[in-house]
Parts: structure tokens; sequence; C-alpha cells
């Protein structure tokens, strides 16, 4: 690719901001709201340490609220921008814009379909919600590309050199009229890739997006890859992981390496009301000069960001209290979406 080319950055290159949308009273997470407000807050605080924020909010009455939040926690405010838009749910990895960037600070918002994940879920205002975004004027002079496809930025990993990753088990489900090799294409053009890498193995329990790439591997800088292991022969999981971890030791980089792999830990099982949540430490989120790290208070959670941390040298690893996220069958990596540096002004 040359430099003028779009492309899909990698999550650890340089970045303006992190988009989140706030939970409520509306949403999902009504039910256990005072406790996802902490992991929110927690999250608000660590971002604004290195970058801007962009928080969207469906009305002014939740703005006041949630500024009153962060003022109250000590949150710098001078980096979060505020932004009302209605939204279904809060998981922006999957709803909010793919963004592709040219060297000449061009910009692409890639507004795939969001279906809910399938249809599980009402999704009419999540899949307005890129387009609210840029009507909003949030991106500027950003071009805007609708794709009438089903995707969900969870869905997929970039390397920032035309590399993607992505799980079959997900969009065989969300396209089960096509075959890899369209879906591929479709990929190629959509994202201005390359190659397309597939995992057909993988899965976690209390996972409802159809085995996310960003819940079992995640691309690292030096063509490194971190993935989610289970060394617990006895748990249900041990098996499609270890197969997992197979297809990783079997993939190549562009140029024929076998790529660097780190497995993360084990936690133990995490259960609400008898159901099994799926705890994974690949959601973790890349943000300028640190990582943010899931935490679930399991006795794996400081050598997870140990490990992390070592595949992503130089940065400072923040640890985010995330067991309240994994109740709704996400964590830290879901409820975020990474914008690249010069899209958005600093706050």
């Amino acid at each position: 690719m040359t430099n003028h080319s779009l492309r899909l950055p990698a999550e650890w290159e340089p970045q303006s901001a992190v988009l989140i949308a706030w939970p409520h009273a509306g949403t999902d997470w009504a039910d256990r709201l005072a406790s996802v407000e902490a992991t929110y807050i927690a999250l608000a605080a660590a971002v604004v340490r290195f970058q801007s924020l962009i928080i969207v909010v469906p009305d002014a009455e939740l703005h006041a609220h949630v500024e009153a939040q962060l003022r109250e926690h000590g949150v710098d405010l001078s980096r979060v921008r505020f932004v009302e838009l209605s939204y279904d749910d809060t998981w922006l990895r999957d709803s909010g814009p793919i963004t592709l960037s040219a060297g000449d600070k061009k910009y692409q918002l890639t507004d795939f379909r969001f279906t809910g994940w399938g249809g599980k879920f009402g999704s009419a205002q999540d899949d307005a919600l890129v387009a609210g975004l840029v009507n909003a004027g949030v991106f500027g002079t950003a071009g805007h590309r609708r794709i009438d496809w089903a995707l969900e930025g969870g869905a997929i990993e970039s390397d920032g050199h035309g590399t993607v990753l992505t799980t079959w088990r997900c969009l065989v489900q969300r396209h089960p009229d096509q075959t890899r090799e369209e879906m591929s294409a479709i990929l190629r053009d959509g994202l201005h890739a390359d190659r397309v890498l597939w995992l057909d193995y993988g899965y976690l329990e209390g996972d409802d997006t159809d085995a996310h790439i960003d819940t079992l591997a995640r691309f690292a800088p030096g063509e490194r890859i971190v993935f989610q292991a289970c060394d617990d022969a006895s748990d249900p999981h041990h098996k499609e992981l270890q197969r997992m971890a197979s297809e990783l030791a079997a993939l190549r980089t562009s140029d024929g390496r076998p790529y660097q792999l780190y497995p993360l830990p084990w936690a133990q099982p995490i259960l609400d009301e008898g159901r099994r949540l799926a705890a994974s430490y690949a959601n973790y989120l890349i943000v300028n000069d640190a990582v943010l790290v899931p935490a679930y208070g399991d006795k794996a959670d400081d050598e997870a960001a140990y490990i992390i941390g070592t595949a992503h040298p130089g940065r400072e690893v923040v640890q985010v209290p995330c067991r309240a996220l994994i109740w709704q069958n996400g964590s830290l990596h879901c409820i975020t979406m990474q914008l690249p540096a010069g899209l958005v002004g600093s706050q």
C-alpha cells in the first residue's frame, strides 16, 4: 500500500480520542446501573490521563448527571466532549465507526450495517449512530461510507499493514449464504485490506457476539498476537481454545514468518445466577502511551496485565474493574471505539 492509500490503522497507532456511550435506565444496564457506572467512571478517568474522550448521551439530563459524576471523581473534564444522540445499547465497538485513514490526513468513517449481533437485540438507533455522529460534526470533513453488509468492529482485528484477523463462527452466522472467499473479498474492499486471516476455533461461554475476535485474539506491535488461553483441562473451553492456539501458531505474517504468541491466563469461572460469564482478558483497550486491561477480581488479573504489558512495551498498564460489564456479555474493548490521530480536534 502506498502512504496515501486508505487503510485500517492498528489500535496501537496514535489516537485523537476514545468514543463511548453512557449507560442509563433506558438500556439493558438498568438493573445494575450503579455498578456499571462505576466501571465507566474508572474508564473515563483512565482514558483522559492520556487523550480525549467523547461521551455519547441521549439527552441533556443524562449529560448533566454524567458531568457531575465525573467532576465528583476528579476526571479532567477539559478532555471530555459530550454528544447527544439516541442509542439502543452502549457497545460502541460494534456500532461505532470503523475509521480508515490515509497518509495525507484523510479519513473515511466506514459504516457497516449493525444488526444487533445477528438480530438478537433491537438495533435501529445503533445502526444510525455513525451517521448521527457525522451529522453532529464530530468528525469534521472526514468521508462517510455506508456499506450495507453486517459487520461489527469487535469482529475484526487489524495489524495496520493490510492484514485483518476474524472468526468464521461469527461471520458465517451473519452471512450464512456467503462463502469464505466472498466474505474475504467484501472485507478486503470495505477495509482496504490486502488479506484476511480466519480462525475456525475459539469461543467463550456467555458471549452473545458469536465469537468476536476481540474476545479471543489481538494483534500487537512487532508481529505479536495476544490470545485468551485455557490451561484447565477440566474446563469446557479447554479443547476449543487449545485448537485456536494451534491455529494461531500456524498463521504467518505477510512475509511468511510465524507470529510471536502471548497466551493469557484463564480466570476462574464467574457465575451470575448460575450463568457463566465471559471473562476474557483479551478484551483490552490500547490508548496513547497506555493499555487499559480488564480486571475481574480474579487471581489471574495481575498476570494478565503483566503479559499484555509485555506484548505492548513502553506503555503504562492500567487495570479497569470490568466485572460489572461481563454481566451483559462484554468487556472493556467492547464498550469503546478508538479514533485515529487527527480525526477529531483536541478538547
